[in-house]
């Protein structure tokens, strides 16, 4: 109730209300706040990256625990708030930017150059109309980073979740799969927000792998098989592979024997090594 009456304070002093377009929702939910921020396992030696912060609920908390927070906020409006509720702190620093346009690998190493930060952590109430975007972009781009919590529409949660091959696969979930370790780590009701949206939301934790889980010869073309598997799900893996001028049908289906996988599989249902076999014997070919 205290995070409530705060949150509502905080509204109405500053004449805010959630940016619809922004996917704003205020979390205040404070036994989430709390299962996030112990999930995220934060030191003194670390660094967390807070995106979207909005009005500052989780920065409060992770200010006590990390070395420095860095938090990337779009929204004008909310930069004041930040300012004015953790300009005491000397480890809080904020960039007003969209976190899609910032230099996130450029950031970390002048941070690590430093001298002063040994581990970069993720953390973030993501928008869920740019939840896919940004953590693509946070797994492509091989930042040295150790850990991604962050919370998201359940119905998405289930898919970076869930194993390749599962039912609830998409073309993420292999990529999610690929970089990380993925984790549920608590739902969250509607009515933990100010407003409520109208779905369940999830908080969940990726842990980047050391090394892919996978190895294959060309890592680009298996992102591009996987992609093109799921443009078309209810096409067979044979007929969205050969479709999409990679290879000829014939040529396909002669890898789908060699490598024993039935001609009328669909993409959804393969698992990440499969791919990983398809894609080297297509590179062969090339």
């Amino acid at each position: 109730m205290e995070l409530y009456n705060e949150t509502k304070f905080l509204i109405k002093k500053y004449k805010i209300s959630a940016n619809k377009s922004l996917g704003q929702n205020f979390l205040v939910n404070e036994e989430v706040i709390n299962d996030a921020i112990n999930s995220s396992d934060i030191k003194k030696e670390d660094l967390v990256i807070e995106i979207g912060p909005g009005l500052g609920t989780l920065t409060k908390y992770l200010l006590e625990k990390a070395g420095k927070v860095i938090a990337i906020e779009l929204d004008n409006r909310m930069i004041e708030v930040l300012n004015d509720r953790f300009n005491i702190y000397n480890n809080f620093e904020i960039i007003n930017n969209d976190v899609l346009k910032v230099d996130l690998k450029s950031l970390i190493q002048k941070e690590k150059n430093e001298g002063n930060i040994k581990n970069i952590k993720i953390v973030a109430n993501l928008p869920y109309y740019i939840t896919t975007p940004i953590i693509m972009k946070l797994l492509e781009e091989k930042l040295d980073i150790d850990s991604i919590t962050v919370m998201v529409q359940k119905e998405v949660a289930s898919r970076l979740t869930s194993i390749p091959g599962g039912k609830n696969s998409g073309a993420i979930t292999y990529s999610v799969y690929y970089y990380s370790e993925a984790e549920e780590i608590k739902l969250v009701p509607s009515n933990s927000f100010i407003p409520a949206p109208d779905v369940e939301s999830q908080v969940i934790k990726l842990t980047l792998r050391k090394e892919p889980i996978v190895k294959m010869k060309d890592e680009e073309l298996f992102f591009k098989i996987i992609k093109v598997s799921f443009m078309q799900r209810r096409k067979t893996l044979l007929n969205s592979i050969s479709n999409s001028g990679l290879v000829s049908k014939e040529e396909i289906k002669r890898i789908l024997e060699k490598l024993e996988i039935d001609i009328r599989v669909r993409g959804e249902s393969l698992s990440i090594e499969q791919f990983s076999d398809i894609s080297d014997e297509i590179f062969k070919l090339k």
